[in-house]
């Protein structure tokens, strides 16, 4: 009689359906905690991967504008939301606001259509021959705090004055410059300071 009860309950061959439902009810609820877990985790690596390249992108600006003597920027959301681009300085050092290099004029400047990559010549003489290529951010990640920093042949950093003055450019102080990126609730940042050195965080 025993025999003939577990056996209703239990095929002597496998598990039965109240194992089976157990066994599926314990893996959904793995699933359900680890799901988000790795979700975050993809997240935070897509944001960290475009942070490094931000970094890159700057260490590069630096390095171009020690090398030519030539004074670098790196654009932020240009020409539109999610792209950057480093740019050289193509009008003068003592007026370095007008023309294309002026602020209102950062979507044309950064524009292949205008300023292709690599320059049409490499002719010295014209301007400019140090521009990168348009860089694109992930789609899911947004830059939320910028300003376009300038890099000088000495390797320092400077960034717009934001004080009407004579001097339309000042070099970063003792607070460093943030550079950040967000994906989600999720937050990272490049800090500048003055001496070009960068650091993630």
């Amino acid at each position: 009689m025993f025999k003939r009860i577990t056996s209703f309950w239990r095929s002597e061959s496998g598990f039965s359906i109240v194992e089976q439902m157990f066994t599926l009810g314990v893996l959904a609820t793995v699933a359900a905690i680890a799901v988000p877990a790795l979700t975050n985790t993809v997240s935070g690596q897509l944001l960290g991967i475009d942070v490094r390249n931000v970094e890159r992108e700057m260490q590069l600006a630096r390095l171009a504008a020690v090398s030519t003597n030539r004074p670098i920027r790196v654009r932020f959301n240009c020409p539109t939301a999610g792209y950057y681009r480093r740019v050289e300085l193509i009008g003068s050092v003592d007026n370095p606001d007008t023309g294309d290099d002026a602020d209102g004029q950062g979507a044309h400047r950064c524009s292949l259509s205008y300023y292709p990559y690599p320059a049409a010549d490499k002719d010295p003489l014209t301007r400019p021959n140090n521009d990168g290529p348009l860089q694109q951010l992930n789609s899911k990640v947004t830059f939320t705090s910028v300003t376009t920093l300038e890099f000088w042949p000495n390797g320092t950093v400077h960034i717009p004055n934001s004080t009407p003055g004579p001097v339309s450019w000042q070099p970063v102080g003792v607070n460093p410059v943030n550079i950040v990126l967000s994906k989600g609730g999720t937050t990272k940042l490049i800090s500048v300071n003055s001496l070009g050195k960068m650091q993630l965080q």
